[in-house]
């Protein structure tokens, strides 16, 4: 029988369930980039009782959208930049779409 506190943990993106060796493996990089993604601020892993990084699955698409751009020339500092602008895009364009069906903004 599953523990009460694990029940939604599979349907968690947010859960950090990944290591780094795990999550670099997952999208085909290595821990030294999701160290440099780290330090340029654009995920943030949580880490395990023992200081071990644990990276999220909503972590390693935005690691893996940073991999595209990086493999196609850009710069690790400007992806990061560009994914945060796409981002910021996205959630202004959510919020015009609920202005206009006249529904307040969701925080």
């Amino acid at each position: 029988m599953p523990h009460p506190e694990t029940g939604n943990r599979f349907d968690d993106d947010d859960y950090p369930a990944y290591t780094v060796g795990a999550a670099a493996e997952m999208i085909g990089a290595t821990p030294a980039f999701l160290r440099a993604l780290g330090q340029a601020k654009l995920i943030e892993p949580l880490r395990s009782e023992g200081g071990h990084r644990r990276y999220s699955r909503y972590q390693l698409k935005i690691a893996a959208r940073a991999r595209e751009l990086v493999d196609e020339g850009t710069p690790i500092e400007s992806a990061c930049r560009i994914i945060i602008l796409e981002d910021q895009l996205e959630e202004a364009l959510r919020i015009n779409e609920e202005l206009r069906a006249g529904d307040p903004p969701q925080s």
